[in-house]
């Protein structure tokens, strides 16, 4: 089962479907917010990032296609993964809406397990190549590679360059524990120089940028006498400082 932290939107104006699938997914493990129109949709993007969202064709306020457009052509919602609903099954809509940048395409009506299983799919694709795209997501926390730039739930964090590049080192490998020693080979070249203790003070600025939920389990988590690992999936249990 996912964790609690991956977060799906759904904007679709059929109130009795956005909540019988909200349910489903949430049942599943997932996060789910939902909007009515496109209006409360872009709202909700604009002040959350999400970690996928289930878009219908054709909405009261405008058609879900240009929504995807816009969320395409912005550096922040471009790696969003989108997966399309519509009642129209032609050929040429489900092209169109593939060709515009949605991931996929779900025509109506459909099976609840067909759109978990699809929802999982483009989560599992994003998370293979998170390496390679400009921005990685983890639940709320985005690390923007292109812009240099961290975001939590859409808000930018004031990180140094320094802490980012070590951020983005335990980022690159989520679930791996890694030592100081590999932190420091890792950050060889920087312009400025990586001591042992001073990494654990970068670390604790670091927390308390991306870290803003005493409630939530940490993100970076401590492991006495070896060094730091980036929670992926998140499990205070594991912090043993």
């Amino acid at each position: 089962m996912p964790d609690m932290s991956e977060h799906i939107l759904l904007i679709d104006d059929d109130m009795r479907l956005s909540a019988m699938v909200a349910d489903y997914l949430h049942s599943h493990g997932y996060q789910v917010s939902t909007a009515p129109s496109l209006s409360a949709g872009r709202e909700m993007l604009g002040r959350q990032a999400m970690d996928a969202l289930v878009l219908d064709l054709m909405l009261p306020d405008g058609d879900g296609l240009d929504l995807c457009r816009e969320l395409r052509a912005s550096p922040r919602t471009r790696s969003l993964p989108i997966l399309m609903l519509s009642a129209r099954g032609e050929p040429t809509d489900r092209i169109v809406g593939l060709e515009i940048g949605a991931d996929d395409y779900l025509t109506k009506p459909f099976e609840p397990r067909e759109l978990l299983a699809r929802v999982r799919a483009l989560l599992r694709r994003t998370a293979v190549h998170a390496d390679d795209a400009d921005v990685w997501r983890f639940g709320r926390l985005e690390i923007d590679s292109g812009l240099r730039q961290v975001r939590l739930g859409g808000v930018s964090c004031d990180l140094t360059s320094y802490q980012f590049d070590l951020l983005s080192v335990l980022a690159q490998h989520p679930g791996r524990v890694l030592s100081r020693d590999q932190i420091m080979d890792a950050l060889k070249g920087h312009p400025l120089e990586a001591f042992d203790r001073s990494i654990d003070v970068h670390i604790s600025r670091i927390r308390a940028a991306i870290e803003d939920d005493p409630k939530e389990p940490r993100r970076i988590l401590t492991v006495r006498g070896v060094g730091y690992v980036f929670a992926k999936k998140q499990d205070a249990d594991l912090d043993a400082a």
